[in-house]
């Protein structure tokens, strides 16, 4: 490892060795009907020697599975992935991944789980355990060679996975949301640590994919980061982070940042359909995947954009910050009360309407009446259920019925997952009923 540190622009980017190149990238899986579910479709990316790319994207925008494809783990349906001009066909020597759970092994210790990493490469006894001392040395679990997992702390056992990782010298390193299952002080302390050592260039590594769907995480780490659309996944913009380590989540050029990531998030391709101003709402059908959002968090949203110091217009990355919330928690009820058209979001900037104003303003049961009526009025799956409804003698259908429908569009999960929200949302609204009991709507409680 050279002994430079790392972020000094000792070359630009551009004269750096390409480390991996992938090129018209696509990614199905069958679905039930026989037909195929588009994953990720054209992506193109090229991860250089000496730096940090950040892949980040809501849930289901296909990171992780782009990890996979990168890692030799899956194969893609069209494109290529070359690791050091070679194609990449099965899982490549020089490419390691730590994932989001820790995944060591409980019966072994913490140097025995370390060791497994080598025993492949058939390396002397002796030198898998120098190799594998030295990684537990470097990430700082010196100490705790004889220990088991069940005697670590959640940090301790993720340092375990980065030990093992890095032992085999990898040249590229791939972060599948490593701090994810940590709290908030241990992962901001996972963190630092790995990025002195990379900044020191103590880490046996060229290279760091970060997969990760917090602003913020891949501001403070990454030299790129590369954002993502979901249905399918697609790389909707670049963004250079020249900012030196180490970075200071406080200081204006790094909230700038930060800011203009919420904004390239929501004007993006897929973004731009579900986070349309409320007067131009295309694409929205049955057929729109709905998010499952408590109508807790809805009323909560919109309460605290109309109080103080918001009243009625918000910030989104101000908002996120103040609730603690990330991209995966803050977007769908954002989007939700757009779609319902409580809110406008543009620019980064989440903004009441006259309706959401109404709504903030009433008591509950008025709340719940204006939550229906906009339900019934803007989102197509509810107004169509309750038609039906309307619409039959006896008005009930079987839930069948409407899963059958969504079916055509989407995988039989998400379908579930879409019927469940809009059930919530109209209940709450008494727009209908549903028994899950024998598995059908009604007009039990009709508004």
């Amino acid at each position: 490892m050279d002994d430079k540190v790392r972020g000094s622009a000792v070359s630009r980017p551009s004269e750096r060795a390409i480390l991996l190149d992938v090129q018209g990238l696509r990614k199905t899986f069958p679905r039930p009907d026989g037909g195929e579910l588009l994953v990720l479709d054209d992506v193109n990316l090229r991860i250089r020697d000496d730096e940090i790319v950040g892949l980040l994207g809501r849930s289901g925008s296909g990171k992780s599975t782009l990890l996979r494809l990168i890692a030799g783990l899956s194969q893609p349906a069209g494109g290529l992935v070359s690791y050091m001009g070679e194609r990449v066909t099965g899982p490549p020597p020089g490419i390691a991944i730590v994932f989001q759970s820790f995944a060591l092994f409980p019966w072994l210790t913490v140097l025995e789980n370390v060791e497994i990493g080598l025993e492949a490469l058939g390396l002397p006894s002796a030198a898998i355990r120098r190799r594998a001392l030295a990684a537990i040395d470097l990430i700082g679990l010196d100490g705790f060679e004889s220990a088991y997992p069940r005697e670590l702390s959640g940090g301790m056992r993720q340092r375990v996975g980065f030990a093992r990782a890095l032992v085999v010298h990898p040249n590229i390193l791939l972060l599948d949301e490593p701090f994810s299952a940590l709290d908030v002080l241990t992962a901001e302390t996972v963190r630092t640590d790995f990025l002195e050592l990379w900044s020191d260039g103590k880490l046996p590594i060229k290279g760091v994919v970060l997969v990760t769907h917090n602003i913020e995480e891949a501001v403070q780490m990454c030299d790129r980061i590369l954002l993502f659309s979901t249905n399918p996944g697609r790389i909707i913009d670049e963004i250079t982070v020249d900012l030196p380590q180490p970075r200071d989540r406080l200081e204006p050029s790094f909230r700038s940042l930060v800011d203009r990531i919420y904004i390239a998030m929501t004007a993006g391709a897929d973004a731009q359909r579900r986070l349309a101003r409320v007067d131009r709402l295309p694409g929205l059908g049955i057929d729109t995947i709905l998010p499952e959002v408590s109508t807790n968090l809805l009323s909560g949203l919109v309460e605290r954009i109309a109080g103080a110091p918001y009243s009625g217009r918000a910030d989104l990355p101000e908002v996120a910050s103040a609730l603690h919330m990330e991209v995966d928690d803050l977007f769908p009820v954002a989007e939700t009360l757009q779609m319902l058209r409580f809110v406008e979001i543009e620019g980064g900037d989440i903004k009441l309407t006259e309706a959401g104003v109404e709504f903030a303003n009433a008591e509950t049961d008025m709340r719940k009446q204006l939550f229906g009526r906009n339900l019934l009025a803007h989102v197509p799956l509810a107004g169509h259920i309750r038609r039906v409804l309307d619409e039959r003698v006896h008005h009930t259908a079987p839930k069948g019925r409407f899963l059958d429908e969504l079916e055509d569009h989407m995988t039989p999960d998400v379908a579930e997952q879409t019927l469940r929200a809009v059930t919530s949302w109209a209940r709450y609204g008494e727009a209908f009923a549903y028994d899950d009991q024998s598995q059908s709507f009604s007009l039990e409680n009709p508004t």
